[in-house]
């Protein structure tokens, strides 16, 4: 017999082992300083608040009718916020908006026996003849807001009303 396959089976078995020395050398050494990244977060851009360019806005030389979606906003808006049956909530919050509180009205808080009223209204006479009106309350549900013709003398609200004197 030759001892040519012994040979080679020595011969195979130094290159693997040289192989596998080689390798765990190569893992072993210690590579070039490692590579630093440096990211950043990009900056934090402040956004103005803007207005939404459908929110409605007071128009003073406009209509009641054009004026009524602001009147709709603020008072579902206070309603959402505090289902207030409170008159002055709703006229404070008209006023804030810049409508003219010397042109409102207002109906009691109160029953004739002390007790929450079940509705309440609010009115802003608009122009010479007519008015934004709003109603809310628990036997209301949910806020209800119109235009309205003026009554008598400049009135927009029903019967007895009271002194808006705040």
């Amino acid at each position: 017999m030759t001892r040519r396959p012994a040979l080679l089976r020595s011969r195979i078995a130094v290159v693997a082992l040289l192989a596998g020395l080689s390798c765990g050398l190569v893992a072993c050494t210690p590579s070039a300083s490692p590579t630093r990244t440096v990211t950043t977060a990009p900056e934090a851009t402040q956004v103005a608040p803007t207005a939404t360019p459908d929110a409605p806005v007071l128009q003073p030389d406009g209509t009641a009718e054009e004026n009524l979606p602001l009147f709709a906003e603020i008072t579902a808006d206070v309603w959402a916020h505090t289902a207030s049956s409170s008159g002055r909530a709703y006229i404070d919050a008209l006023v804030d908006a810049g409508f003219d509180k010397s042109a409102m009205q207002v109906t009691e808080d109160l029953t004739t026996v002390g007790n929450a009223a079940e509705s309440i209204q609010f009115s802003v006479r608009w122009g010479d003849r007519q008015c934004l009106v709003g109603q809310v309350g628990p036997s209301t549900g949910e806020p209800v807001t119109m235009v309205m013709d003026q009554l008598a003398e400049g009135r927009c609200l029903v019967g007895r009303t009271r002194s808006i004197d705040w």
